[in-house]
């Protein structure tokens, strides 16, 4: 595959997006002394996650940064959860946990690897602040931060690949998605991207397995982790 450059989903596949939300969540209610499931909490936050980027995409309201997504999202739950009376500046920044998720163990050796070889970007619908910020935190040696708020399309949506591609100089095809959801991999097979499928079983938490590919879904690459991925595209 004549790629040169591989793009990433972030939340999920590069990031341990749930078990750093519950550990926000459960400082916060600590310091509160409020009795909350954390991770229940997390996970019915992230259900709104999709509903809340298809309101943009179908054009309900104006485009909005992930971050602003994400704290209506939080808000909308607070009370759910016994924490309604949290005060404004700590909803922001709890709000803001998106921002302090780690990595899992394979991707810093992993993208060390691939950077030998291929340019790195982004391709998430995280906004570019919330993307730099996770980056320092975590040391992502990323080439490039890209996806929904430069596009101004959030995925699935075909400007969110195809533009991450025209900004990065590159026809879709010298491209490679990488993601651990296929959904994301077939959408950005549909614009010519190349796809690479690296499964998280515990994305959704312990027993849950990983977003697997559908009857008749099949990708160029599938590897274990990063560091495989690194293997099979010769770093």
């Amino acid at each position: 595959m004549p790629v040169r450059a591989l793009v990433f989903d972030v939340f999920g596949t590069v990031v341990d997006w749930r078990s750093g939300v519950m550990r926000e969540i459960a400082a916060v209610a600590a310091a509160r002394g409020a009795p909350v499931d954390a991770g229940a909490m997390a996970d019915a936050w992230r259900d709104r996650y999709e509903p809340a980027m298809a309101a943009v995409r179908e054009g309900r309201r104006p485009w909005v940064k992930l971050d602003v997504l994400h704290r209506e999202n939080l808000a909308a739950i607070l009370g759910d959860f016994g924490l309604a009376g949290l005060a404004e500046a700590e909803i922001d920044d709890l709000a803001l946990a998106w921002r302090r998720l780690d990595p899992w163990p394979d991707v810093l050796p992993g993208l060390a690897r691939l950077k030998r070889r291929y340019a790195l970007a982004t391709l998430s619908n995280g906004n570019v602040a919330l993307m730099v910020e996770m980056a320092r935190r975590a040391g992502l040696p990323w080439d490039a931060v890209l996806g929904a708020e430069p596009t101004r399309a959030y995925k699935p949506d075909p400007a969110c690949y195809l533009g991450t591609a025209d900004m990065l100089g590159l026809a879709p095809g010298d491209c490679m998605m990488v993601a651990a959801h296929p959904g994301d991999l077939v959408a950005a097979a549909a614009c010519g991207l190349a796809t690479a499928y690296v499964p998280r079983p515990l994305e959704h938490g312990p027993g849950k397995g990983p977003d697997a590919p559908g009857p008749g879904q099949h990708f160029d690459v599938s590897a274990f982790d990063f560091e495989d991925l690194a293997r099979q595209m010769g770093c």
